[in-house]
């Protein structure tokens, strides 16, 4: 039974996780969008959300906070630029959008993961 449990486990251990956050998180800060399973798409979320709030303050501290996080300095400077525009906007910072397609391999279902536009 799955009653009570938060995280996404992704049948990995907790460093495999970290560092698949890390790769996942530096390819969407650094393309704006990928394409991946719904499961990697919100464990990438749960990743991602916190660190634009984080960057919105752009303190030392924050920033230092990225770097850290992400563990890629420049990752860490985009992330920087793009929080600039959500700096009104109180959270909800990604959109999931599924795709009519499924991988080619195991045909799993995929999903667009995209930061929102702010008009």
């Amino acid at each position: 039974m799955r009653h009570r449990r938060a995280k996404f486990t992704l049948s990995r251990t907790p460093a495999e996780r970290r560092a698949l956050a890390r790769k996942l998180g530096i390819a969407f800060i650094t393309h704006g969008k990928i394409e991946t399973t719904p499961a990697r798409a919100q464990f990438v979320r749960q990743f991602v959300e916190p660190l634009v709030t984080t960057a919105k303050a752009n303190t030392l501290t924050s920033r230092r906070r990225l770097i850290a996080a992400l563990g890629n300095r420049q990752a860490a400077a985009l992330l920087l630029k793009r929080a600039d525009a959500y700096r009104s906007r109180p959270g909800g910072y990604t959109r999931m959008t599924r795709l009519p397609t499924h991988r080619s391999g195991d045909r799993a279902p995929q999903v667009l993961l995209e930061f929102v536009s702010i008009s």
